[in-house]
């Protein structure tokens, strides 16, 4: 079981794998509400892959089966699945269509779905009416379609925005007519560049103000808020301050284990993009959490940590090609190609190291096909 990769500066480095291969728990039952946002898997044979993006279905549906066996809820349409980077709102409204009807074929499945304003350039936003008129497009076809709907932050607003009062104003109007409960997203510019200044201030403190307030007056609305800015006091600051029977979703793909598992007296939920790759540790570490065996849940989550941080370092919106890569490791596609070539967004040193941090976290399902992708990954880097 070994492999020749290359090491962090590029010279050959033979490396065993550990055999660790953690078994997720079946029917598993999670004291925390976890959602996996889950990936898209292209379609290898698209005859013109970056400017018109082609799905496999069929892999697609079946991965969200994967998580949902596992106990996951699905995030459905979110960043993972390149929302902005590649996967469009047309592609995004057959994704929820799709998904929607599978999730109706399988006893205790559930999903929300991420509603933006993708389908208007930011350039093309000239005013709050136009970001208003295309989060109602979205919202509308999602529930229209009976989906729940995570209020994804929009690229859009961050430009047109003046202030905090904009964005007051463009999420009252949302929420306040959604016909059913809404989950907020605070996406940190970590995520996407274009996102800085978002609640109309790049002081945390004066943002956090911002989105209590439309919470608090909405709180009957808001199921709960996802926080990504990969900093863990901030969440925990707004954790403190959400309203009775709204729920925080740790978005923070960084510290997720403590924050998942609290202090004692309060805990956030999860919503991870992490989770698509580490779903069956997950589970079984979930599963442990559940059954109050914190030192079983720390055991199995500590070493997911390094792994997550490697495939969401800097650039952080990158990392969704380590999320694809690990779901070809692991045979849950044929191919490593991803909608606009994203693949290319990381090096063949990134990917070795991903290669050795899945190993030791027990996540490569099957060591020997996982060997024989990696080593024709390296072949095809000239290694």
């Amino acid at each position: 079981m070994d492999i020749m990769l290359p090491g962090p500066d590029g010279a050959p480095d033979r490396y065993r794998l550990s055999e660790k291969v953690v078994q997720p728990v079946s029917a598993a039952r999670f004291s925390r509400i976890a959602y996996a946002a889950a990936h898209v898997v292209a379609d290898p044979l698209a005859a013109d892959p970056w400017s018109r993006p082609a799905i496999d279905w069929e892999r697609t549906m079946a991965f969200r089966h994967h998580l949902w066996r596992l106990g996951f809820r699905v995030a459905e349409a979110m960043d993972t699945a390149q929302r902005g980077m590649g996967f469009d709102w047309h592609n995004a409204k057959e994704l929820i269509r799709r998904s929607l009807a599978e999730a109706r074929t399988v006893e205790g499945a559930d999903l929300a779905l991420g509603a933006g304003t993708d389908q208007l350039a930011p350039a093309a936003a000239h005013s709050l009416e136009d970001v208003i008129a295309a989060y109602e497009e979205q919202f509308g076809f999602i529930e229209g379609q009976g989906g729940r709907a995570i209020m994804m932050a929009s690229r859009a607003l961050a430009r047109v925005a003046r202030g905090a009062e904009d964005y007051h104003r463009v999420y009252d109007r949302i929420i306040g007519q959604a016909t059913g409960k809404v989950i907020l997203h605070w996406l940190g510019e970590m995520f996407d560049p274009a996102l800085k200044g978002y609640w109309g201030t790049d002081d945390f403190d004066t943002a956090l103000e911002t989105v209590v307030g439309i919470i608090e007056r909405h709180a009957t609305k808001v199921e709960g808020i996802k926080i990504s800015l990969l900093d863990a006091d901030k969440e925990v600051a707004l954790r403190a301050r959400l309203p009775e029977n709204v729920v925080m979703f740790t978005g923070d793909d960084f510290n997720y284990p403590e924050l998942i598992a609290g202090d004692g007296q309060r805990h956030s939920h999860a919503l991870l993009g992490i989770f698509d790759a580490i779903a069956p540790v997950a589970n079984a570490a979930l599963a442990r959490l559940a059954e109050g065996d914190r030192a079983g849940y720390d055991a199995l989550m500590a070493p997911t940590v390094p792994l997550s941080r490697k495939i969401f370092e800097a650039p952080t919106e990158y990392y969704k090609a380590g999320i694809v890569f690990l779901a070809w490791l692991n045979g849950h596609q044929d191919h490593f190609n991803m909608v606009g070539g994203m693949q290319s967004a990381r090096s063949i040193l990134h990917y070795a190291e991903v290669f050795r941090l899945a190993d030791q976290a027990g996540l490569l399902s099957d060591p020997d096909l996982a060997i024989s992708r990696m080593r024709s990954l390296c072949a095809v880097s000239g290694l």
